[in-house]
């Protein structure tokens, strides 16, 4: 009898164990901007698992209650997503917010407005890691953003620095969306299988310190079989000990 990808999950793991190595894996949940029964179906299993979720909230549609939501909510770790989450990319091109094309001060002016509205409405409690909308900002517009009083940086998993370099990246690796089949959660072989394979070119090649494997969610959007395969990765994640759930604090360069 063949392999089942949970079973190839779980050796993978144990792999993991044997070398004595850790992986530290964690969560990002994109587009919060209001309490919803999603937003609050995510926070019950970010408890139920001990799992901290870095929450990207776009600050100029974030409305009031949201604040007092996340009150209730410590998992939830809230941070910046984009601006307005408005495309800027001319027609043809790939959805971005935060272009090459784009203004150097009007691109920091609108970040810094973003930045003060969250403070003002969650408070201290504002992660200082910045997240571009379709996981997309120029190079460029990324060196400016310590200026701006961020030390995180987060996209998806290709996404590097330009020369003048930038915040440290905290690079999600897995969707577990499928964007292009139908909007809907992807099928579990699939996204076990893709899973496996960053663990297993992990293993290999990413020093102990650097062992972090991003998942991407988008709690709006999530259907039936992306809320099932998610709980059931975390569940075997959680029981297994060769994983940390890491709160993303935790991948933040240390305070001086």
């Amino acid at each position: 009898m063949s392999e089942t990808h949970w079973q190839t999950l779980s050796r993978e793991l144990d792999n993991w164990q044997a070398a004595g190595r850790q992986l530290r894996l964690w969560l990002r949940d994109d587009d919060a901007v209001a309490p919803t029964p999603a937003l609050t179906r995510l926070s019950d299993l970010a408890e139920r698992h001990g799992a901290p979720v870095l929450l990207a909230v776009i600050p100029m549609l974030a409305e009031p209650a949201l604040a007092s939501a996340l009150e209730d909510m410590p998992r939830l770790r809230p941070c910046q997503h984009g601006v307005w989450h408005r495309n800027h990319a001319q027609a043809g091109a790939k959805k971005s917010e935060f272009g090459a094309e784009r203004d150097e001060s009007a691109v920091d002016g609108e970040i810094a407005a973003g930045r003060d509205r969250l403070r003002d409405l969650i408070g201290s409690d504002i992660l200082p890691v910045f997240v571009p909308p379709w996981n997309r900002i120029d190079p460029g517009h990324a060196a400016r953003l310590g200026s701006l009083g961020f030390s995180g940086l987060s996209c998806f998993r290709n996404y590097r620095h330009g020369p003048a370099g930038g915040p440290r990246l905290l690079n999600t690796q897995i969707d577990v969306m499928d964007w292009h089949g139908g909007r809907m959660g992807r099928r579990p072989d699939d996204l076990l299988s893709e899973i496996v394979a960053q663990m297993i070119a992990m293993r290999g090649d990413v020093p102990d310190r650097a062992a972090a494997l991003g998942l991407l969610l988008h709690h709006r959007d999530h259907d039936e079989g992306a809320w099932s395969v998610l709980h059931d990765i975390l569940s075997l994640a959680e029981a297994h000990p060769a994983v940390h759930f890491a709160d993303p604090a935790e991948l933040l360069p240390a305070r001086v």
